[in-house]
């Protein structure tokens, strides 16, 4: 009995170091909330007065964030309705008719004293316009006379979000009081700096965008951001000068890269397209059936034949070449540089921000400084190919080899294996499947900048492609999209073996 009211003490001493206010109630709270399976209505008076800022002082942040955009929204269509300028835009139309039919009646009366055959015309016009005026003032009295319902609404909405934010609290806060008793980390919220932040964020928020949308005019520094076009113009000149200045000073090592590429691209472009069909065909096809099955060699003949009777041999086996050079080096290089990156978690927390920007960039962007420092053409297409689909393989081998069991490892080095041999007899082994899983991405990674690599000179099925778009040729697009696709369905059994079978 006694241990049992020591357990009970000792949990409302947490709840109170947890909440730092108004104990007594959240200990109530809590275990009712806590001894019960179903939902518990709860009420707390200190949300539905505070609303958000209740949440983000308790360090709520993503529920205070979601519900300070429904309250704001509510607060503006209260101010909106009673205090806002609601119609300033149909009386800024009405100005701007209204400026014009003061020119166009300044051009009937020179018509009228130089008796032209115009006057009717201008008329005509004033007319149209000042019907036009009727009717945008008819719409400003419109939108007046709704002002009060837009305050209603707004009054309800805020209303109702603050009762969904009182019923909510207590069970929110009861299940964020469980995540800290576990980790002691998370921060309860209810500290001055954090109170302090929540109040200036939140009326940042909702004064601005008040004013913003009850005052249109009020403040013309938050219609557009403050710039001025001589910090765009300095900022491209900069960038300019910094990339013709690598350009010169990097020339050899450009020239290096460019020639390591060629070799590569040039070897396999002789290998796939100068080599006769029939021997390609047949290694492509057993190479398949060792890898993947009979089944999936059959498929592969399949695909070849549809490349080889529609025309598309040549640049089908160009577009391998390209993404094979891209691939190979992707691999060779990506490997060992996931391997060093699984035993130095600083480098790789260096290079992940790196191989993030490699992946979200847009291609059309990074494509510009290849460009400047390769110029167009395969060799450029192969490195552009490289930066957007080279990084699964670093990942998924630094995600592999930090999956190997410890216990394995902790076995092999106490029957005095070396580094070496634990690494290409235990880690890369255990390690292949991801591996392989990476390997396998960033082939078709790079298969999917086929028809982006075309338009800076890369030939091969990606140019079809690029055609077809550029001339609506529909039948040409669809038949080199599917023989794209077939390539990737060949180069994925081949890679991933009899797993994908």
């Amino acid at each position: 009995m006694s241990s049992r009211k020591e357990i009970e003490i000792s949990n409302d001493e947490q709840i109170t170091n947890f909440v730092q206010t108004s104990s007594k109630y959240y200990i109530k709270e809590f275990n009712k909330i806590g001894n019960s399976s179903k939902y518990v209505i709860s009420f707390n008076k200190s949300a539905f007065l505070l609303g958000s800022l209740w949440y983000s002082f308790r360090n709520l942040w993503n529920w205070a964030l979601a519900f300070l955009i429904i309250e704001t929204f509510a607060i503006t269509q209260i101010v909106r309705g009673f205090f806002g300028n609601i119609s300033a835009e149909a009386y800024k139309k009405i100005d701007q008719i209204q400026s014009t039919i003061d020119f166009r009646q300044k051009q009937l009366e020179a018509a009228i004293e130089q008796n032209s055959d115009k006057v009717e015309m201008f008329q005509r016009t004033i007319k149209s316009l000042e019907d036009s005026i009727a009717g945008y003032v008819a719409e400003a009295q419109r939108i007046e006379a709704s002002g009060i319902w837009i305050a209603i609404s707004g009054i309800i909405l805020l209303i109702v979000i603050r009762v969904i934010q009182s019923m909510s609290a207590n069970t929110i806060l009861e299940k964020r009081y469980s995540e800290w008793l576990s980790d002691k980390s998370i921060s309860p919220g209810m500290k001055i700096n954090n109170i302090i932040l929540s109040v200036v964020f939140v009326l940042v928020i909702i004064i601005f965008s008040t004013i913003h949308y009850s005052f249109p005019n009020f403040m013309d520094v938050m219609k557009d951001f403050p710039t001025h076009p001589d910090i765009r113009l300095k900022s491209i000149a900069g960038v300019e000068g910094a990339f013709d200045y690598a350009v010169i000073k990097g020339d050899r090592i450009f020239d290096a890269i460019t020639f390591g590429i060629r070799s590569v691209l040039d070897s396999l472009e002789l290998l796939f397209v100068k080599t006769p069909w029939i021997v390609i065909i047949s290694s492509i096809v057993l190479l398949t059936g060792l890898s993947a099955g009979p089944r999936a060699a059959i498929y592969s003949g399949a695909f070849l034949a549809y490349m080889g009777f529609l025309g598309f041999w040549i640049k089908a086996m160009t577009t391998l070449a390209l993404l094979g050079t891209a691939a190979l080096l992707s691999i060779v290089i990506g490997i060992p540089l996931g391997i060093y990156c699984s035993t130095r978690p600083r480098f790789y927390a260096f290079i992940r921000p790196i191989m993030d920007f490699m992946q979200t960039m847009p291609a059309f962007v990074f494509m510009i400084p290849v460009i400047a420092f390769f110029g167009t053409g395969k060799v450029a297409a192969v490195i552009i190919t490289m930066i957007f689909g080279g990084t699964p393989v670093v990942r998924l081998t630094v995600l592999g080899l930090k999956g190997v069991p410890q216990n394995i490892r902790e076995a092999a080095i106490a029957y005095g294996a070396s580094k070496w041999y634990l690494l290409t007899k235990v880690d890369i082994p255990l390690a292949m499947p991801t591996i392989l899983a990476g390997v396998n991405q960033t082939v078709m990674l790079s298969l999917a900048m086929v028809v982006v690599a075309s338009l800076i000179g890369a030939k091969g099925l990606g140019q079809d492609v690029l055609e077809a778009l550029q001339y609506a040729n529909v039948g040409q697009g669809i038949l080199a999209g599917i023989a794209i696709l077939f390539v990737a369905l060949l180069l994925d059994r081949i890679v991933q073996g009899k797993k994908r079978v």
